[in-house]
């Protein structure tokens, strides 16, 4: 474990994205210790947040505040600073930055000016959620927070119907069972999962469908902590007989019928063998040989 009585690490010019933990102190990187301990200045959402970080590992990095509300006005110095060879480090109260957080504006501009950015990865609300959810992890939409009142929340709701994806987002406690409402009533029936205070000694992934979820924190009443909250994808409908039947008469005006039936078969996900049989008979029926 890197501590204060140790000397810095060698750290390149530029500005530094680090990832901090979410709620356990002890997932942080030995990388981020390192250019946390390096660096001449470190750019914090929260001073008083950060100074608990770094003080549980015997830092003495210089810290600052940079947030929404004084961002625009800091920004020319610290790019200044950054194009004359300055050593910065950003970091926000809990995980990856610039993830519904302030610091985009200053990577930009920093990018734009021609200065070096380096990603220090780590802890992450989202993909945390997102493993320990349950849910399909092989595409995933990632939405913020959606909008406070029901009509913005439902009208936001229904732009992301039609994403073949897992959805997620991050939400309050008081909010929770009216989003999960509203999102059953837009999108139906699907898989969700609330996962909150991960990382942290009352750390829940709750799972159900949609209006289950919403029934218990009706109930139940806001739960405390951090939230991601996560909705599976669209389920995919199967098709009829009617839809096979239309895909192997166009499929038959253009290819023989073992190649037609193969192609509908992985087209709609059915077996070869069962679409193979109905294009025989679809055939035999046209009194086609």
């Amino acid at each position: 474990m890197r501590g204060g009585g140790q000397p810095p690490v060698a750290v390149a010019p530029g500005l530094y994205v680090v990832s901090t933990p979410i709620g356990n102190l002890r997932d942080i990187t030995l990388r981020a210790l390192d250019i946390l301990g390096g660096v001449e200045e470190v750019l914090a959402e929260d001073t008083r947040v950060a100074s608990k970080l770094l003080s549980a590992y015997g830092l003495k990095a210089r810290l600052s505040p940079y947030h929404d509300h004084n961002g625009a006005e800091r920004r020319p110095a610290l790019l200044k600073r950054l194009q004359a060879g300055g050593k910065i480090a950003l970091i926000s109260d809990a995980g990856t930055p610039l993830v519904s957080d302030p610091g985009w504006k200053l990577v930009h501009e920093a990018l734009e000016q021609g200065i070096k950015v380096y990603p220090v990865p780590g802890a992450s609300a989202l993909l945390a959620g997102l493993v320990a959810s349950g849910l399909p992890s092989d595409r995933f939409l990632f939405a913020g927070f959606l909008p406070p009142k029901s009509g913005a929340r439902r009208t936001e709701i229904e732009s992301l119907k039609q994403v073949p994806a897992t959805l997620v987002f991050y939400e309050s406690g008081p909010r929770l069972a009216e989003s999960l409402a509203d999102l059953a009533s837009v999108l139906g029936e699907r898989d969700c999962a609330v996962a909150r205070e991960l990382t942290k000694l009352f750390e829940e992934t709750r799972r159900g469908t949609l209006a289950e979820l919403a029934a218990h924190y009706e109930q139940a009443g806001p739960p405390r902590g951090e939230i991601v909250l996560l909705v599976g994808p669209p389920k995919e409908v199967a098709a009829t007989a009617a839809d096979i039947d239309a895909a192997l008469r166009v499929a038959l005006g253009e290819m023989p019928t073992k190649a037609a039936a193969s192609a509908v078969a992985e087209a709609l996900g059915l077996p070869k063998r069962d679409v193979y049989q109905r294009a025989l008979q679809m055939k035999a029926g046209d009194g086609q040989t």
